[in-house]
């Protein structure tokens, strides 16, 4: 690890424990590359899994035109989840937990089986999911302002800040392309999207997340969840909303973001 991607890890930390946000990362380091970001989300997860956190997924981020539009970038990227992350059905999220959160709704596929790329297929990560799941998560940035390139949000481990997690669908993983998802706020239908928006499919993100990171040593581990990416543009959130995705007949997901230090994740 370079002096510079060990410095700026430390300092995207104590933003995180702070909840203080900073300037753009590219402005503090010139010529980041993309590598140099990812070096950076990398040495923090290093220090979380050192600290007795675990790995319990990842997510992939950016994989909609409607996000990649809304950050202003042209590719998807991913990031780490770890035990704490995550939140279960009817959840009290207590929103100052965060600095500037917005949510997402996306599905989360649990591996039954390890998948280790380079060469996974979509038949062969099909294989691999045990089952789908409702998701949100909550995106939220260390760097003021959202005002973010792709190399500052994947070394701000792409933007994360929670996990909403729910039942699994009655859903066949080969028809994902065709599920419905609306996003609401306190009862009202705000974005909608179908799984043909996440890369065409949301199994299409997990092959190429397994194919990436098999090229790094790193393989997907049986009993993870790998969130696929949001069907929607991300929306803000505030103390007292309700937040759904509704998935039609096949089911919901309902959070509640409240004005508390109680911290509800399990």
């Amino acid at each position: 690890m370079t002096a510079p991607a060990a410095e700026h890890a430390r300092l995207l930390q104590e933003a995180t424990r702070d909840r203080r946000a900073l300037p753009p990362l590219r402005e503090r380091w010139p010529g980041m590359t993309l590598d140099d970001a990812y070096a950076v989300q990398t040495a923090q997860l290093e220090t979380a899994l050192d600290a007795g956190r675990r790995l319990v997924g990842r997510k992939i981020g950016l994989t909609s035109t409607a996000m990649q539009q809304q950050l202003g970038v042209d590719q998807p990227d991913f990031g780490w989840v770890l035990d704490d992350m995550v939140y279960g059905p009817d959840a009290q999220v207590p929103v100052d937990r965060f600095i500037a959160p917005k949510v997402e709704p996306e599905l989360a596929l649990r591996l039954g089986t390890e998948l280790r790329g380079p060469g996974v297929t979509l038949e062969s990560a099909r294989a691999a999911v045990e089952s789908v799941h409702a998701a949100i998560e909550i995106i939220d940035s260390r760097v003021a302002d959202w005002n973010i390139r792709l190399v500052d949000t994947v070394a701000d481990n792409a933007s994360s800040g929670a996990v909403v997690i729910g039942d699994a669908l009655p859903v066949a993983v080969d028809g994902l392309d065709a599920v419905g998802c609306a996003l609401v706020i306190d009862g009202e239908p705000r974005e909608r999207g179908t799984g043909a928006d996440v890369l065409g499919d949301p199994v299409a993100p997990l092959v190429w997340l397994a194919n990436l990171l098999g090229e790094r040593g790193v393989a997907l581990e049986a009993g993870q969840y790998v969130l696929t990416g949001s069907f929607t543009r991300a929306l803000p959130v505030v103390a007292g909303e309700r937040i759904r995705a509704d998935y039609g007949e096949l089911g919901s997901l309902d959070i509640d973001f409240i004005d508390s230090d109680k911290d509800s994740a399990q």
